[in-house]
């Protein structure tokens, strides 16, 4: 059986809320330590995740044995700093980071001409905490993220009421499709709109493409809506590149009309480039090529 994602992140309002003690109390150095101990909970006792990721290094990447297992440790610790990071910056400590941009004219360009645009991105690196770094330039109020609403509720209203209000605005995906006039009211205006092209839910409409050397489930939505509208696409990232330095990437797609497979092809070779860049920043812990975790 494969191990699909659920669309929930794991947590609880405890967890988050000794995170946030340790960032304000004393610091990131003693955050990152803690995260060590929860690291190695998460390594020994999520089985599903621990065997999903080992076989993304080991088949996927083609890393050792020996190292696929050590990585798999330093991806886990790499994902908490994400998590303590964006709960740090958008606590206040913004200043606490340095940032460098490569291809932000692109993003610029978009907003100046208000014609609207669609930006994808991935579960890789961390996206979230563009925003902050991006506050100087303004680039991040007409930004839409779609997503699933499906994040513990109890933590969302903690984290919301200990940080600062985010800029990007939310187009929740629904059952209903409702979503889809969300998203053309946004592009409509002269906005951005940022898909992560990287997870499917189960069940729900799909397209196949090959992924390191492998073939993969992605979902529909993203390329369909980017290959039939007459908009601007852009792939981005934001990396961590050590301990307090991030590092922002945006490429211009080329883009057929009406080819969604094509424009997933292009994700993925684009895809492909990033994780080669940084391969223990990609945070799909799952079963992503399904059920090959288990041959």
């Amino acid at each position: 059986m494969a191990t699909e994602w659920k669309g929930k992140s794991k947590g609880t309002v405890l967890g988050y809320r000794i995170y946030i003690f340790f960032i304000k109390k004393l610091g990131l150095g003693a955050s990152y330590l803690l995260l060590h101990f929860v690291v190695l909970y998460y390594y020994i006792f999520s089985v599903d995740s621990t065997r999903s990721i080992f076989y993304y290094f080991h088949k996927r990447l083609g890393h050792s044995t020996l190292k696929s297992l050590f990585n798999i440790y330093r991806s886990y610790y790499i994902f908490g700093q994400t998590i303590i990071d964006k709960a740090a910056i958008s606590a206040g400590l913004r200043d606490r980071f340095t940032y460098e941009f490569d291809g932000i004219e692109k993003i610029e360009q978009l907003l100046s001409e208000k014609k609207g645009g669609i930006l994808l991105s991935a579960h890789i690196g961390n996206f979230e905490v563009a925003e902050f770094f991006l506050q100087d330039v303004n680039a991040f109020s007409s930004i839409n993220l779609v997503t699933w609403d499906q994040e513990h509720e109890e933590i969302k209203a903690y984290m919301e009421s200990v940080t600062s209000k985010s800029n990007i605005k939310l187009i929740l995906i629904k059952e209903d499709m409702s979503h889809i006039f969300e998203i053309h009211t946004a592009l409509t205006n002269g906005e951005l709109v940022c898909f992560t092209g990287d997870r499917y839910i189960e069940g729900s409409k799909f397209l196949e493409q090959q992924l390191l050397g492998a073939t993969a489930k992605f979902p529909l939505g993203p390329y369909l809506l980017a290959s039939r509208l007459k908009v601007p696409v852009l792939f981005v990232y934001v990396m961590k590149e050590s301990r307090k330095h991030y590092h922002l990437y945006a490429r211009t797609a080329e883009v057929k009309r009406g080819d969604a497979q094509g424009l997933l092809e292009k994700y993925t070779d684009n895809l492909e480039w990033i994780i080669a860049k940084y391969p223990l920043q990609w945070f799909n812990y799952f079963d992503f090529w399904g059920d090959k975790t288990n041959k």
